[in-house]
């Protein structure tokens, strides 16, 4: 008898807190952790804007600086990953300053022919596609041996306009506190009905017994 009142006292202090309050909880939980996770996700996409716009005005202080600010927002927070950003702009006028020094350089020493004419034919094959245009160039520079007296573009690394943050698993803000609460909270409910349930057994099986 004494087991048998033990395991009604055990089973009684568990249903004390009802399940569909936990569940109210978790629910609570789960929306918290989603708004957190979202905003994370919007401060991300200002960040990422302000890449942009700074790439494209050609503030080159402000462009360090908001990728800076976005390479550090990506590491301190959850859902944050910057996806791939592409200088564009900023290898554009690169490129394009490389061109013109190589033809400032060659108008010196009367050899600015060739690489006029690699650059009008290749802007007429490709106008808008500023890659494969730099790639033509290239490619029309590379006919000419090094030992010619013709100075050559040089093209900055492509790689090197290429950037990509990506955020933690987890981070020990408010998005991933909440997470750990929902993750708490689910465990607790799956532990109670698991309890629960053995406890019933215990106490079926007993009265079988009697």
């Amino acid at each position: 008898m004494a087991d048998k009142r033990s395991v009604r006292k055990s089973i009684k202090n568990i249903q004390r807190v009802k399940t569909w309050q936990l569940f109210i909880l978790l629910i609570l939980a789960a929306l918290i952790s989603a708004t957190f996770l979202r905003l994370n996700n919007i401060e991300m996409v200002e960040r990422r804007n302000a890449v942009r716009i700074s790439d494209e005005r050609g503030a080159t202080a402000d462009l360090e600086n908001n990728l800076f600010s976005l390479q550090r927002h990506s590491a301190a927070h959850m859902n944050a990953s910057s996806g791939v950003i592409y200088l564009q702009h900023s290898y554009n006028r690169d490129t394009d300053k490389a061109i013109k020094d190589a033809q400032r350089a060659n108008s010196q020493i009367g050899a600015n022919d060739v690489l006029d004419k690699a650059d009008a034919a290749c802007k007429r094959q490709y106008t808008g596609n500023w890659m494969a245009y730099v790639q033509c160039v290239a490619s029309e520079q590379a006919k000419y041996p090094a030992s010619s007296n013709i100075q050559k573009a040089k093209f900055p690394n492509s790689e090197m306009y290429r950037h990509e943050y990506l955020s933690p698993f987890w981070t020990p803000d408010f998005a991933g506190w909440s997470l750990v609460a929902c993750v708490i909270l689910t465990i607790i409910i799956i532990v109670r009905i698991i309890t629960l349930v053995i406890l019933k057994l215990l106490l079926r099986r007993h009265y079988a017994q009697i």
